[in-house]
């Protein structure tokens, strides 16, 4: 179990209910709203590399909307252009640990 102190930033939305709710379990946590700021290209190649084709959420209103040709593009690019599209939350530990999501897996790893 991480410390909850720990320094982590967490990638994600402020209107979305999971965020607020790994927000509201994680003190100290600093928000990064990838609608209006983004996420750096260093950060989501990383988690690109680490989680997949798992840091696109295909279930999101977004990915709907998107046309065959637009979904076949480069997932990074994809995801520079339509933040929405990444999976939330995205959190990044000061140790350079990635967690994808808010599921019991996440929380028992990160909320004492």
């Amino acid at each position: 179990m991480m410390d909850c102190e720990a320094l982590m930033t967490l990638y994600g939305l402020k209107t979305c209910d999971t965020c607020r709710k790994a927000i509201k379990a994680l003190p100290g946590v600093t928000f990064v709203d990838v609608r209006a700021d983004g996420v750096p290209a260093d950060v989501l190649a990383r988690a690109h590399a680490h989680f997949g084709t798992k840091l696109v959420n295909t279930a999101s209103t977004t990915w709907r909307g998107l046309s065959e040709a637009e979904r076949a593009r480069d997932p990074l690019a994809l995801l520079a252009e339509h933040p929405a599209l990444m999976k939330r939350p995205l959190i990044v530990a000061d140790d350079g640990q990635m967690y994808l999501g808010w599921g019991k897996d996440v929380q028992a790893a990160l909320v004492a």
